[in-house]
């Protein structure tokens, strides 16, 4: 490709992914074994179970489990993929082939989680202190009835022993939370998302119904159909199967996606210069999705902050007029919630807010008394929860390079001389970590990691030979590799997941970057004499 026609590509590709999401109602995520199988569980009566079941049993790997990311990120839709292929042998209704590598699916999968370690860390999945002892519940409740109703599924088979509860975990968790909210006489929205993890322990005067998803997730909204009813209304029924007919039959994790897509996919290209031909698309998200009651990243979910501070960080790329105000709703003194009741923080999110807020404040001079100060305690809790070796943890990804880009990102901009420190730390930990071939990976080279680890050396204003030489290797690596649609799921929900068109956003944008870094007009594709 010359020189010429990659100078051309950015613009054009960045306004057809643009316009690509613009025309998806529903947003580019892959299917979810876990959700898949608690709707084959919950909701037999959907139309499409014959292509579910066909993909739970192929999706099974050679070890016996399910899910994608190392083993312990596997435990969860190991126990859904069990509790499903139980669920449906028990209703007698597949042929026998299908049965026989159902039940082959169970004792693999049983023999699976018995190998799984016993104890943490487990991830931070969201809700899994409940969804993981109500799944292995549920699976020594199907054991059971197998057993005693004398069942023989084919061949006499009998299937083995059901998983202990892994460490870490409270077997009466799901009970008690559903009696905890039982006894206030209402169930709050951020359970919702879950609701499976809870639905037969909630009274049918609290269960929330209607003809939307649930909490925009195809599982809760099977297990409140089956929770309610034994016959689905025909609203749940139109609900579930306009998200299979989107997903081939299958369903992802939350549906529909859009608010987080295209929050995080117009940040990511503004980056790297919006193409004017996407500028009206963007600015109008911008003005659809900003709420002054806060901003929420799916319909039936809580407002949050971190895409609150989204939508106003975007508005003010774009030009609008919209106030950091909402955020007000999620600040606790220091730093910002992601949630109302929020158990456990997020720097991202934060580091959003900061982005956010300075932003603003560049654009309007005149607020810096108003949010000066607090940009100053998000500067400081931003900078204390840095690791010591230079990375920041988060709870919404697996790896710490997507929350090292965004806090270095934002205290590159508006930390000032107080994150100068921090700012260097973590640029010496991203050139220590890169790997042979010029990617980075938390478990083995991405080119997600790799365009976020890019985005590190790239804010800084310290151009060392180093971080040249780490730049070029990687320009290498994500070039070589342009194009590639698959990546794999690193970012956390009830599993893993991968939102496609945000991260294809991410590369697209470094990559831009990247060639664009020395102020040239064509790709470097030679080091210096000084970068050598």
């Amino acid at each position: 490709m010359s020189d010429t026609v990659a100078h051309a590509t950015y613009p054009q590709e960045a306004a057809r992914l643009v316009a690509r999401i613009d025309q998806d109602p529903w947003g580019s995520v892959r299917p979810s074994l876990y959700e898949t199988a608690r709707v084959i569980s919950a909701a037999p009566w959907l139309p499409g179970e014959q292509r579910r079941i066909a993909y739970l049993l192929n999706e099974q790997a050679p070890d016996g489990t399910w899910g994608e990311g190392p083993e312990r990120y596997r435990l969860l839709p190991t126990l859904s993929g069990v509790e499903a292929a139980l669920a449906v042998l028990r209703r007698g209704t597949m042929p026998e082939e299908t049965t026989r590598r159902l039940a082959k699916a169970v004792d693999r999968g049983l023999a699976a989680l018995r190998a799984l370690p016993t104890a943490g860390p487990w991830p931070d999945t969201a809700a899994a202190e409940i969804l993981v002892p109500s799944l292995v519940t549920k699976i020594h409740q199907q054991l059971t009835h197998v057993r005693d109703d004398g069942m023989s599924v084919v061949g006499g088979w009998r299937p083995g022993p059901a998983p202990a509860l892994p460490r870490g975990y409270d077997r009466g968790a799901p009970e008690y939370v559903a009696r905890r909210y039982t006894s206030a006489g209402s169930l709050p929205v951020k359970l919702h998302h879950t609701f499976e993890g809870v639905a037969e322990y909630i009274p049918g005067a609290l269960i929330p119904d209607g003809p939307d998803l649930l909490g925009s997730s195809p599982a809760a909204t099977a297990a409140r159909a089956a929770a309610l009813s034994p016959v689905p209304a025909a609203g749940t029924v139109a609900a579930l199967d306009a998200v299979a007919q989107r997903y081939s039959g299958l369903f992802p994790e939350a549906a529909p996606i859009l608010v987080f897509e295209r929050l995080w996919v117009a940040a990511a290209l503004a980056g790297a210069e919006l193409p004017a031909a996407s500028l009206p698309t963007v600015r109008g998200w911008a003005d659809d999705l900003y709420d002054p009651r806060g901003v929420r990243g799916a319909p039936g979910l809580m407002t949050d902050a971190d895409d609150t501070a989204m939508a106003i960080l975007v508005s003010s790329l774009v030009g609008l007029e919209h106030t950091p105000d909402p955020l007000d709703l999620f600040h606790n003194g220091s730093h910002y919630d992601c949630y109302i009741g929020e158990d456990t923080g997020s720097v991202t999110a934060n580091a959003h807010a900061l982005q956010a807020l300075g932003s603003y404040v560049s654009r309007h001079p005149g607020t810096r008394h108003v949010y000066g100060p607090r940009t100053e305690k998000l500067r400081d809790w931003l900078v204390g929860q840095q690791r010591p070796e230079g990375p920041w943890p988060d709870k919404w990804h697996a790896s710490p390079y997507y929350a090292t880009a965004r806090c270095v990102a934002a205290l590159a901009r508006h930390g000032g001389d107080h994150a100068s420190a921090a700012v260097a730390t973590a640029v010496a930990w991203t050139v220590e970590t890169q790997r042979d071939d010029g990617s980075w990976g938390i478990w083995g080279g991405t080119t997600e990691e790799t365009a976020y680890a890019a985005q590190i050396l790239l804010s800084t204003t310290d151009h060392q030979p180093r971080h040249a030489r780490a730049l070029h290797r990687a320009e290498t690596y994500l070039n070589d590799r342009a194009g590639s649609g698959h990546h794999p799921a690193l970012w956390h929900d009830k599993t893993l997941y991968a939102p496609g068109a945000m991260i294809g956003a991410e590369i697209l944008a470094v990559r831009e970057l990247l060639r664009t870094r020395h102020g040239l007009h064509g790709r470097q594709t030679t080091l210096t004499d000084a970068e050598r």
